[in-house]
């Protein structure tokens, strides 16, 4: 029974804590002061555990963290909205840490708007 708890254990607490770090909590965002971006989406990503886009805007490009891609294709917003060159209007939380990416809370996509929370 030990030399299998040496075995195992180890490995799926790596496992255990990679998972948590790749999701990040909520905290590390400053949901105190919000911020609305117009852009033009340079790049885009529909996978899990969050879709993001990266959003040029005058003078920065920000690495935007929308929702899950099951929650954000429920709401209306399929990959497809998110292509290269679309322009975009996010509001959200800048990372306390990391001055470049923001948290989402919506999305607008032409005269569409999606809550992403």
């Amino acid at each position: 029974m030990t030399r299998w708890l040496a075995t195992f254990v180890p490995p799926s607490m790596l496992l255990a804590a990679g998972l948590a770090h790749a999701h990040h909590g909520w905290s590390e965002y400053d949901s105190a002061n919000t911020l609305k971006l117009d852009g033009v989406i340079k790049e885009s990503g529909y996978e899990h555990p969050h879709g993001h886009v990266q959003l040029e805007t005058p003078g920065k490009t920000w690495l935007v963290v929308l929702a899950p891609p099951s929650r954000m294709s429920a709401r209306g917003l399929p990959a497809a909205d998110l292509k290269p060159g679309t322009k975009a209007g996010i509001v959200g939380y800048a990372n306390r840490n990391k001055p470049e990416e923001l948290r989402a809370e919506r999305i607008t996509i032409g005269s569409k708007t999606v809550e992403l929370r």
